[in-house]
């Protein structure tokens, strides 16, 4: 009897073990500038980390957080994209409703490129070779050509407050509605909307996309919504923490990781494409609500600070002051 419940006792245990992510702290990087921050992007073909920081990008070496560049000059810049073939990266200057053009090995810009109003996420789509923008506030996204660093198309998605774009590689692009709590299905192609999804939950911001299996990912207050990319069917929605505003799949782990501003990651994993659970709620800290992932190393980097406390009958929704000097990225690891 002792041993069989001995044995119990460790089946329990190993299952205990197996039930959660893996990804633990290994690291904290500190960056030395003010500012607000929105997305990161690890560039793991260079071993960069690009941070998106007020008026600036910081560039980190990927594996030591020393600082190798900095871009200046891209003032409310939310994201960073690279082409690789070109040599060139590109960032989303929200309050310059401008694109910052710039060498990836110098960091030396070569140019802006004017795009819609306040635009956001950035991404480059190596099907269709363009480099896109989701324009938060102008409600369209914008096409950009990097061999020659224009805009070629503007397509209005109707006026929607727009955030992450996820692209299926073969020629759809799934654009995450905030305000009107859909996914937006552009045909680049055709170069015009074909297709409105609702969610059913609220606020989408983070969105990824499992290609293989067709699965969208949207990160919503405190719900991931599981979409089928092939005709927009809601497979499943699975509860996460507050604030999230990105969201990672690790494709050979088979782990969605939400980041989520109140100070967690919520880790699901896809037992089948049509099945989810979360296996983990990983703390992190206050703001850490943007991430990036190197997917050949399993490491993934979420940008925050610290903040002061609230005053004394601070109203609901206030926001606390970040502490000067303390911007920072967790590094975590499986």
């Amino acid at each position: 009897m002792k041993q069989f419940v001995f044995s119990l006792v460790a089946l329990a245990a190993a299952l205990a073990a197996s039930a959660q992510s893996g990804y633990k702290l290994v690291n904290t990087f500190h960056v030395a500038s003010p500012g607000g921050w929105d997305y990161a992007l690890c560039d793991a073909a260079n071993n960069r980390l690009y941070l998106s920081h007020a008026t600036q990008v910081n560039i980190l070496n990927a594996t030591t957080g020393d600082s190798v560049g900095v871009i200046t000059g891209t003032t409310g810049v939310h994201g960073i994209a690279v082409v690789h073939d070109l040599g060139k990266g590109y960032t989303s200057n929200g309050k310059l409703n401008a694109v910052t053009v710039f060498d990836l090995k110098s960091g030396k810009i070569q140019g802006q490129i004017s795009v819609g109003k306040n635009p956001d996420w950035i991404m480059y789509d190596e099907a269709s070779k363009r480099v896109i923008t989701s324009n938060h506030s102008g409600g369209d996204i914008s096409l950009i050509d990097p061999s020659k660093d224009q805009v070629v198309a503007t397509i209005s998605l109707d006026g929607a407050k727009l955030e992450t774009i996820a692209s299926d590689g073969a020629g759809k692009l799934f654009v995450n509605a905030e305000d009107k709590n859909e996914i937006v299905v552009v045909d680049l192609a055709a170069q015009k909307v074909v297709a409105h999804w609702p969610l059913g939950a609220e606020g989408p911001t983070g969105l990824a996309i499992d290609v293989k299996n067709k699965r969208l990912f949207a990160t919503c207050e405190k719900e991931l919504v599981v979409v089928d990319a092939t005709n927009g069917h809601v497979v499943t929605k699975v509860p996460i923490g507050a604030g999230t505003d990105g969201t990672v799949f690790d494709v050979d782990n088979k782990l969605i990781l939400t980041a989520n501003g109140e100070g967690t990651i919520t880790a699901v994993k896809q037992v089948s494409k049509d099945e989810y659970k979360v296996v983990e709620t990983i703390q992190t800290k206050r703001g850490a609500k943007t991430i990036t992932i190197n997917q050949a190393t399993h490491t993934i980097y979420l940008p925050t600070a610290d903040f002061e406390a609230l005053p004394a009958g601070a109203t609901a929704g206030t926001r606390p002051k970040i502490k000067d000097g303390t911007f920072q990225v967790l590094v975590l690891k499986k």
